[in-house]
């Protein structure tokens, strides 16, 4: 039998037939430079653990998607022992750093709470490519996915913090599918090629004229993809035209929509420019039949300016094929 005939499986959960009570501990049981296709089937119940996943070949998957909850608590607010603030990137309740993973399945939260109170709360943490994301309901607020690899320096100070903090800097293509993403305030954001299929975008609301944004790519200079949303639903309960669908979190950033709802709390203008000059000049914010929950087309005649519409030969490179590549592992 060959290394790729070989696969593995692990069972968590409080039966006595289990392999192990947490999570965590099967992760640990995986060797570090694994090559054997590895999954672990989680059990319904509530697993409050702060998870590495660092081997590749690895797959998590939930018995329910509701009732398989993964979540923890950190928030951006936080000190460590010796009085230094967590800050955002040490957040997450679940952060994959290695390639070919798969998340299926379950949900995973960010317990902490409203960002204006305790700062940005990430509840997954994707640093690795080929990994796909399925069936999983992702739960914060404020930065809620954070799609690695980190921006090539921060705005302010001289690092990040976080896992990555030092580490060569890798543009990973990831694939997220009929998912359920919540949050209020840039709760997608980074720098990966990305792509959204079937996917509901929930923006809270905050109560304010202005309720948050849906995106805030770092896409680098040159990367040809950032975030790709096909066939998907942004949704809210949220006033009209109180929600951006993106932002630049880097000048560069590339955000697209291909036949996507749209709900009414996106504001007219659809994109912000977050008061970045060069941005309006070197993004790329765009969208492709855009519609409405009633069927209707969407009136994209107040768009900013600098953010484009498509024909229908414009949108046709958006394909999964052009942008996660040949190789399928997506399917």
């Amino acid at each position: 039998m060959t290394t790729k005939e070989l696969t593995r499986k692990i069972t968590v959960g409080n039966d006595s037939n289990c392999d192990f009570r947490t999570i965590k501990e099967a992760l640990h049981s995986i060797p570090e430079l694994n090559k054997v296709p590895t999954t672990i089937f989680i059990k319904k119940g509530i697993y409050e653990e702060k998870l590495q996943i660092t081997t590749p070949y690895v797959t998590l998957v939930g018995e329910d998607k509701e009732d398989t909850l993964i979540t923890f608590g950190d928030y951006a607010r936080m000190k460590f022992p010796d009085g230094s603030l967590i800050r955002t990137f040490n957040t997450y309740t679940v952060f994959v750093g290695a390639d070919d993973i798969t998340i299926q399945n379950l949900t995973i939260k960010n317990s902490a709470g409203l960002g204006e109170k305790v700062g940005q709360a990430v509840a997954l943490y994707v640093e690795g490519s080929r990994v796909k994301v399925e069936d999983v309901r992702l739960l914060a607020n404020q930065d809620t996915l954070f799609t690695g690899p980190l921006p090539h320096k921060p705005v302010e100070g001289n690092d990040f913090g976080g896992p990555m903090e030092g580490k060569e800097r890798i543009v990973g293509k990831q694939y997220y599918k009929n998912c359920y993403i919540e949050g209020d305030i840039d709760f997608i954001f980074g720098s990966a090629t990305a792509v959204f299929e079937h996917c509901e975008l929930f923006s809270k609301d905050l109560g304010k004229e202005e309720n948050g944004y849906v995106t805030a790519a770092s896409t680098y200079d040159g990367q040809e993809f950032g975030y790709v949303f096909i066939d998907c639903k942004f949704t809210s309960d949220a006033k009209a035209e109180t929600v951006y669908l993106g932002r630049p979190w880097r000048d560069y950033a590339k955000t697209v929509l291909i036949h996507c709802e749209i709900g009414e709390h996106i504001h007219k203008e659809g994109w912000n420019d977050w008061n970045k000059e060069l941005a309006r000049k070197v993004a790329f914010y765009g969208e492709y039949d855009s519609y409405t929950h009633e069927q209707k087309p969407v009136d994209c005649s107040g768009r900013v300016a600098w953010s484009h519409v498509f024909n229908k030969e414009e949108a046709s490179k958006y394909t999964l094929f052009n942008i996660l590549g040949p190789d399928e592992w997506y399917n």
